[in-house]
């Protein structure tokens, strides 16, 4: 693989994810930091030969203007989450970047995203059909241009509503509504992964946004034999229930009900904060309990924005469970992290996981992947040690 350079288009490069992902790549390749937080820089990964840190070639969609180093920049002044030297040190890499940037679509995207457009992007009207097309284009010309033996379309985008109409099982019956921007039921997620599978570029869905969720847009990928994954990024609190509902359920302790409260202050919380783009959310954190135990304990799941809290995510678990003789007892759990840095490395992951799929010749989605994923496509399995077990066994049949 040494020597193929691949791209890498995000969907939302000018966010926060996205601009510590560029701060983190510039770092890794020229030594900077130590690959902390990435699972491919682990054993069994390792013997993949997996695309390198240094052949990897950023380009994206994003509906905001404003310089990226400014993004970064602004993690460490409301955040500290990323040192200065870091941002300094990839100014150049910033602005190679960002000569490769173009407008993304509002189709679909709902109220809150269009309020945060930049208004030479909001005054973009166009069908469904027409931003597939510009976008494919736009992935199409930045692989030909950058001469990439692969493209990996990654969405790290805010969060948009679900569709508020029901999406056809047969592409078939979706393709004539393409036309209508009224009439289509597809989100501006999918419109990018139509335009990632026309382009021939593999699709990584790191948001609660539709995606290739639906079956039809699974059957699309299948046809053109492209790989995808998603969605949504495990990367806190789900992490942590993935983790710990399988020991309630291993050692046969019932749990009566589990209350997450989360507030956070960052793009992402702002556009969560209109109930509309919540309900994507709080349905994908809310759904892997009862996978897990077998049963459905009463939940609740809450997500706050709370401004002046910027990058960093506080979770607060309460869990009430039932042991011997009927008694009642509690766990109760605390979790803050700094999101922008705990989803970075696993974007970074995914594109060199996916890429590496590919060139088995691997199309659809990747159940193997589960791991990174609150809502896995392609497997049902929720428990985090048997999705790790997965992924470790793809690797051990290639390493």
């Amino acid at each position: 693989m040494a020597g193929t350079r691949v791209g890498v288009w995000l969907i939302g490069a000018k966010g926060g994810v996205a601009t510590t992902l560029m701060t983190g790549l510039a770092s890794l390749a020229r030594g900077a930091i130590e690959p902390i937080g990435l699972v491919t820089a682990l054993e069994p990964f390792t013997a993949l030969d997996l695309v390198g840190f240094e052949d990897l070639v950023l380009g994206g969609h994003d509906i905001r203007s404003g310089p990226l180093g400014a993004e970064a920049r602004r993690m460490w002044s409301e955040s500290r989450a990323i040192p200065p030297e870091l941002v300094d040190g990839a100014s150049g890499f910033f602005a190679a970047v960002e000569k490769r940037l173009r407008p993304g679509t509002l189709v679909a995207t709902g109220e809150r995203i269009r309020s945060l457009a930049d208004p030479s992007a909001a005054s973009v009207v166009e069908t469904p059909r027409a931003a597939i097309s510009r976008i494919r284009a736009d992935i199409e010309a930045f692989a030909a241009a950058e001469r990439l033996g692969h493209v990996v379309v990654v969405n790290v985008a805010s969060t948009e509503p679900p569709p508020t109409h029901p999406i056809p099982l047969d592409f078939a019956e979706i393709d004539p509504l393409l036309d209508d921007a009224e009439a289509c039921p597809l989100p501006a997620s999918s419109l990018y992964f139509l335009a990632a599978a026309e382009a021939g570029a593999s699709y990584v869905n790191f948001t609660p946004s539709t995606g290739a969720t639906p079956r039809a847009l699974q059957d699309v990928a299948i046809q053109r034999r492209v790989a995808h994954a998603g969605c949504d990024g495990k990367t806190g609190e789900t992490l942590l229930k993935s983790v710990l509902a399988p020991m309630f359920a291993a050692r046969h302790l019932e749990v009566m009900s589990w209350v997450g409260h989360n507030i956070f202050g960052n793009m992402d919380g702002k556009v969560l904060d209109d109930p509309r783009n919540k309900a994507a959310k709080v349905r994908s954190k809310d759904h892997l309990l009862a996978a897990i135990l077998g049963y459905a304990p009463q939940t609740h799941v809450s997500i706050e924005y709370i401004r002046s809290l910027g990058d960093w995510k506080t979770a607060w678990d309460h869990v009430h469970f039932r042991g011997f003789l009927g008694t009642p007892m509690t766990l109760q759990f605390t979790w803050q992290g700094c999101d922008s840095i705990l989803a970075a490395p696993l974007v970074l992951d995914l594109v060199r996981l996916v890429e590496r799929a590919r060139r088995d010749g691997e199309s659809g989605a990747l159940p193997w992947l589960a791991c990174f994923f609150k809502s896995p496509l392609g497997v049902a399995e929720q428990d985090f040690s048997r999705q790790v077990a997965l992924l470790h066994d793809w690797a051990a049949a290639r390493a």
